[in-house]
């Protein structure tokens, strides 16, 4: 999905792969994907980019969905909580889970050029976080991991 992520392609289908996969987990975990809650995962698949809560909110009054931030705040807490969306701290926006169907550790490469932001996996038992944490005794339950830098397009300057 990396790579696809930061070429040209059709994002209907991470639309519908993403929205079937959280309506799949949903029903298994008794979780209620309300119809706010969907429209904001599908508007956070529609582009690999991190979107801020005040642009979805825009989106949701344009669609008559809710006018107020507690929507669009409430939509993203439920789907940040239960890894359908992360949050990009170095951008205070959200993007889309690519990865639901597994626990992992994710790495979200920011291209400051376009904006774009594509999640990777990464293995935590071999980073340095993990290695500073296991000496200290510290057991890490999140970690955010951040890179910016540009994506192939812009690096080429296409």
């Amino acid at each position: 999905m990396t790579s696809q992520a930061f070429e040209a392609h059709d994002h209907r289908s991470c639309i519908a792969e993403g929205v079937a996969s959280a309506v799949q987990i949903c029903a298994e975990r008794n979780l209620q994907l309300t119809k706010a809650r969907q429209r904001v995962l599908e508007i956070l698949l529609s582009e690999h980019r991190a979107m801020g809560a005040y642009e979805i909110l825009e989106v949701l009054r344009a669609e008559g969905l809710g006018s107020q931030p507690p929507v669009a705040y409430r939509a993203l807490e439920f789907l940040t909580k239960h890894g359908f969306a992360h949050r990009i701290e170095r951008l205070n926006a959200f993007i889309a889970c690519t990865h639901v169907d597994n626990a992992h550790a994710p790495v979200f490469l920011i291209c400051r050029a376009c904006e774009r932001v594509v999640e990777a996996e990464a293995d935590p038992a071999q980073g340095e976080i993990d290695r500073a944490a296991r000496q200290a005794g510290f057991v890490v339950e999140r970690a955010v991991r951040e890179a910016e830098g540009l994506c192939p397009a812009c690096a080429s300057g296409a």
